[in-house]
């Protein structure tokens, strides 16, 4: 007799939770056992806040565990590229510890994609929201959860929308495990989910922190001192609890992480014989290139210094160092205490002030609270601490008023000892009263200050604008969504209006046809002219600031205010009597308000999700100029969409004309165009130098400078397009100059001085490399798609290869997607391109 097969029943969520919590290295804590537990007793789901340092990586790992072991997906997403990587890395160590293969963990981060089919995919929030809006493309069926990490970036203004939207677009049946740290209003975050979008998770919180935090104001003691005295001059791999290191020190300042390491680095902060094995680990990475040199004696001193202008390759060599307990501190900037795994037992701000000079103000309590948690190893430490320091200067008064008795001379009837008090007054030193200060009450203040609340910011994003009318061209679709957010009734309003404005400019862009017809544009009617006068001709309307097609989006929205012949309302109470009693609607003084039913996608609208780099209306409107350009201009426009940090985009300016003199684009289109629109006059355009009458001193002459192309071009396109005020513009000449040097990028940071930001170009190359696999795609008006597409693989490889000559892993793994078409189907531009 034949047995039938039968098909293994899955383990039950008690089971799987007890295999989990049994397969611990350690006891779980309160908070990380309730969320467990509530996770695998809930179908809906979770929210789990908790303070940072709490191992919410641990909660978010059994979703993942529950994946792997019944065979259905799940999804894990953070917010950023760099946090997605470290913990794509960490799953897979987490898998293979549970018994499954490494490449059952894929990663999707939009720039890079490892095992995109495997059970567990480690995405970034954009990814996850693709998918769902190619939901007949990817299998949602067999999806079991979504893990969002650092969720508390749902508040963020820019991305924070992407969450919102996932959580709309998520099927029913999908569980959700959100994971953030506190959060001022979480209970009303959750009956907001459950009312809005249907979703009864479980709410689980956790206010102490497995590591307490000690904080320490420190006005008498400059940094330097400081740091040595933390170390202790113990070595950093033992486990004294008396030593205050490994530490991150705060900077909001690029430049300053390097003037502070310098300084930090003729310190005693490790022991002889550490530093014989620091040494020896040194050797296995290259540092001869760019800030290699100046780097490597840095960190031979126990010191690593990480920012974004740091070489990605060298910032890896620094965050395993770190974790290698080899280094005593690492300088960074904030953006290392967003999500990144660098574990210290102390955490030092620099300062309390963000900003630029005179404009600098108390950093946001979000923001530092992020910092405060990377202080405190769980692993290792009983108790972690914060220092904020004083102002070098307020240091210094500290402690000169300690070493002299100030109060006690003035006090004093001896006239000697008042001599004396009046002597040393006038050497006590003070403060500059050009420099902003920051105090203890300061710092106390960002302590108590609670947590930040989860709320709705920013606006629809145009692609994502154009992916929804691309599924339904049904406005009310995304009116419904925009009416769900997590903002008050105002805000939503104005929401909505946006949203009226930006499928107008839709339409008269020509990328959607708008049902009913937006309304015609009305002229008022001249004066009638007194008797015995002239007719006069009616005086020409002026163009409106923002050019003419502003001036039909904001006539079209608001046509009635437009209708100077309509009479008077009378409003005495017998004409409101007389209309309420025939029924009539009581007429209004508010302008009639278009808002379109349906909003129907042309053949153009797909240039606007061809682009992710650029505004995808600027980036479509791009393609009927380019044709116009050469090459040096063409690239002058596109580095200028990549928003180039500005500290740094002093040193990569664009050449004024008398050296890079304009090309075809701009004496043959964007002048004359800007001259004719009013925009710009002949002398603004190319402003000569001026002057003074004596013409004798130097300091007495006044340089003017000409609009770059970049700008003139942005111009152009404000004017044309008003409402499209969200694509930033800054003019540099920067991947350009390095093509100009022979593409060879260490010789070129060489001779621009651009060691210590480095990193910063090198991001800017590797995003361009990407823009022009966008814009290949598309082919510009007047121009040969061969001889375009050509032209851009040129550029792209050179860059490419300028890159990979300095930093080979970070090169490929950022430009895996373009060579294998992209997520979003983008086609072969890539493949073979830099071999």
């Amino acid at each position: 007799m034949t047995r039938a097969a039968t098909t293994p029943t899955p383990p039950s969520g008690e089971d799987l939770c007890l295999q989990y919590l049994d397969g611990l290295p350690f006891e779980p804590y309160p908070v990380q056992e309730e969320a467990l537990l509530a996770y695998f007793e809930h179908d809906p789901g979770v929210l789990v806040c908790a303070p940072t340092g709490t191992g919410k990586t641990l909660v978010a790992e059994a979703a993942l565990y529950e994946a792997l072991h019944t065979g259905k997906t799940a999804y894990y997403t953070t917010p950023l590229i760099a946090l997605t990587e470290q913990k794509f890395q960490e799953v897979q160590d987490a898998a293979e510890r549970w018994g499954f293969p490494r490449d059952s963990v894929g990663l999707v981060t939009g720039n890079r994609s490892v095992n995109p089919e495997a059970t567990v995919l480690v995405v970034v929030a954009e990814i996850l929201v693709n998918r769902l809006l190619d939901g007949e493309k990817f299998d949602w069926d067999n999806v079991s959860a979504v893990v969002m990490d650092e969720f508390h970036s749902f508040a963020d203004p820019e991305r924070g929308i992407v969450w919102e939207l996932a959580l709309a677009l998520l099927p029913s049946h999908v569980r959700l495990m959100l994971l953030s740290a506190t959060v001022g209003n979480a209970a009303d975050f959750v009956v907001w989910l459950a009312k809005s979008h249907g979703r009864a998770i479980r709410l689980v919180q956790g206010t102490e922190r497995k590591v307490p935090l000690q904080y320490h104001w420190t006005d008498d003691e400059l940094l330097p001192d400081l740091a040595e005295s933390m170390a202790d001059g113990d070595d950093p791999g033992t486990d004294n609890p008396n030593r205050r290191t490994p530490a991150l020190i705060f900077v909001f300042s690029r430049d300053e992480c390097w003037q502070i390491a310098e300084t930090l680095k003729g310190r005693h902060l490790i022991s002889a014989e550490l530093r014989k094995e620091l040494a020896a680990a040194l050797e296995e990475y290259d540092f001869t290139t760019g800030a290699g040199p100046k780097l490597k004696p840095i960190l031979l001193r126990g010191v690593g210094v990480h920012h974004a202008g740091v070489l990605p390759k060298y910032k890896r060599a620094v965050e395993e160092l770190f974790q290698r307990r080899l280094l005593s501190v690492v300088v960074c900037t904030e953006t290392l205490a967003a999500g990144m795994n660098l574990p210290a037992r102390s955490v030092v701000l620099t300062t309390l002030l963000k900003g630029p000079p005179g404009k600098k103000k108390v950093a946001d309590a979000s923001g530092a609270h992020q910092m405060f948690g990377r202080a405190g190893r769980p692993q290792y430490d009983d108790q972690g601490h914060v220092y904020a320091l004083a102002h070098e200067d307020d240091v210094k008064i500290s402690r000169w008023d300690a070493k002299h008795d100030l109060e006690s001379l003035e006090k004093s009837s001896d006239p000697n000892l008042q001599k004396m008090f009046k002597r040393l007054k006038k050497k006590r030193p003070s403060r500059n009263p050009r420099t902003q200060y920051w105090n203890d009450d300061q710092f106390q203040k960002l302590i108590a200050a609670p947590p930040g609340k989860l709320a709705s910011k920013g606006r629809l994003p145009w692609r994502l604008l154009a992916y929804l009318l691309k599924k339904s061209p049904e406005v009310d679709k995304v009116r419904a969504f925009v009416r769900t957010r997590l903002m008050d009734e105002g805000r939503v309003e104005g929401q909505l209006k946006e949203l009226d404005r930006m499928l107008m400019t839709l339409h008269h862009g020509g990328f959607v046809d708008l049902e009913p017809e937006p309304p015609a544009r009305k002229e008022p009617k001249p004066a009638a002219a007194e008797p015995g006068e002239p007719e006069l001709e009616p005086e020409p309307k002026p163009e409106p600031a923002g050019g003419m097609l502003g001036g039909l989006l904001s006539e079209a929205i608001a046509e009635a205010q437009h209708e100077t012949d309509k009479p008077a309302k009378d409003d005495s109470p017998l004409a409101k009597a007389r209309r309420k009693e025939a029924g009539e609607e009581e007429p209004s003084d508010e302008p009639v308000r278009y808002s379109p039913k349906r909003a129907m996608p042309t053949e153009r609208a797909d240039q606007l999700t061809a682009f992710r780099t650029v505004n995808p209306v600027f980036g479509s409107w791009l393609l009927t100029i380019l044709g116009k350009a050469d090459r040096e201009e063409w690239l002058q426009i596109l580095e200028a969409t990549l928003e180039f940090p500005g500290s740094t985009a002093r040193s990569v300016r664009v050449p004024q004309p008398d050296f890079m003199p304009p090309g075809s684009l701009a004496t043959g289109y964007v002048d004359p165009e800007l001259i004719e629109r009013g925009v710009l006059s002949p002398e603004e355009l190319y402003p000569s130098s001026i002057e003074d009458d004596d013409n004798r001193l130097a300091n007495d002459w006044e340089r003017k400078y000409a609009p770059t192309l970049a700008e003139k071009v942005d111009l152009l396109f404000r004017h044309e397009y008003p409402h499209v005020d969200d694509q930033r513009i800054r003019s540099v000449w920067c991947a350009g100059d390095l093509l100009n040097h022979g593409a060879n990028f260490d010789d070129y940071v060489t001779a621009r001085g651009l060691q210590k930001q480095e990193g910063c170009v090198f991001r800017h190359c590797l995003r361009l490399v990407l823009l022009c696999g966008e814009f290949a795609r598309l082919t510009p008006d007047g121009l040969d798609a061969a001889e375009w597409r050509d032209e851009l693989k040129d550029v792209a490889k050179q860059l490419t290869l300028a890159c990979r000559a300095v930093d080979p892993q970070t090169t490929e793994a950022e430009l895996e997607t373009l060579k294998s078409g992209g997520e979003d189907g983008a086609d072969d531009f890539g493949l073979g391109l830099f071999e």
